[in-house]
């Protein structure tokens, strides 16, 4: 039992045993407060990369090197389900697509790595091998959806219309008025399940979903799966990203 400092030996009272013990979680909880303020400052006083104190970039680095070099694999591939589960997806985020297009008119920049540019039209995807898959579709914000996806592997696309970029460290993919940006490392742009969709849930790809053709990467969280993509270029150097500029994970990968 407590004692009173002023008279050893004598047990404090209820009350003063309260205080005492009211003073040192008070102490402590201000001790914890400026030691928390103190990092938060010296975090904030980081140079920047990306958007976000380089620290935390740093971090993030780590965790894909991490999934990247050490769990990631082709031979992964994510969970499929029947139609039976298929659920109604969410049209999250228009960044790049406030505006209607006209798409018979569409067509997709493509810069292959080290080769002349040159323009495609919807039915050249379409000439590719059809593939269909239904996954969860996954949102960074924590939900999902299971949905089906129809169009061509990125890897067959890759293949036939830009043979050697396979090689290339990454693809980049843009809108058609360049607002709304992804980079994707090429191990995952050519897992066997990442598509060129111009389907979803059995109908043509609808505009508020990306149409006429969207990005469909079940080992990525949706932020990686750009909708209505304008281009398509192949490169060494990592591309922008757009969200990883808002202060996410570049790698954003399941």
């Amino acid at each position: 039992m407590a004692t009173d400092s002023k008279s050893p030996g004598t047990p404090l009272t209820p009350e003063q045993e309260l205080a005492r013990r009211s003073r040192r979680s008070f102490i402590g909880l201000g001790a914890g407060a400026i030691c928390v303020a103190g990092g938060w400052y010296w975090l904030n006083s980081q140079p920047l990369e990306d958007e976000i104190p380089r620290p935390l970039r740093r971090v993030l680095g780590v965790n894909e090197r991490v999934v990247r070099d050490a769990l990631y694999s082709d031979e992964h591939l994510v969970r499929t389900y029947p139609a039976s589960a298929i659920g109604r997806l969410k049209v999250n985020g228009d960044i790049g697509m406030e505006q209607p297009i006209d798409q018979a008119a569409w067509q997709l920049d493509l810069a292959p790595l080290g080769a002349v540019e040159r323009k495609l039209t919807i039915a050249d995807i379409r000439s590719l091998p059809r593939c269909e898959e239904t996954i969860d579709f996954k949102c960074v914000e924590g939900w999902s959806t299971v949905t089906q996806f129809a169009g061509a592997r990125l890897s067959d696309f890759t293949a036939h219309f830009a043979p050697g970029s396979e090689k290339a460290a990454y693809v980049a993919m843009r809108t058609p008025s360049r607002d709304y940006y992804v980079g994707v490392d090429m191990p995952s742009a050519l897992h066997p399940q990442s598509l060129l969709a111009y389907e979803m849930n059995g109908k043509a790809l609808e505009d508020r979903h990306g149409a006429p053709l969207r990005l469909v990467m079940p080992v990525k969280y949706g932020i990686k799966n750009i909708k209505r993509i304008g281009r398509i270029e192949y490169a060494n150097e990592r591309p922008a990203d757009y969200w990883a500029e808002q202060g996410y994970d570049y790698y954003s990968g399941l």
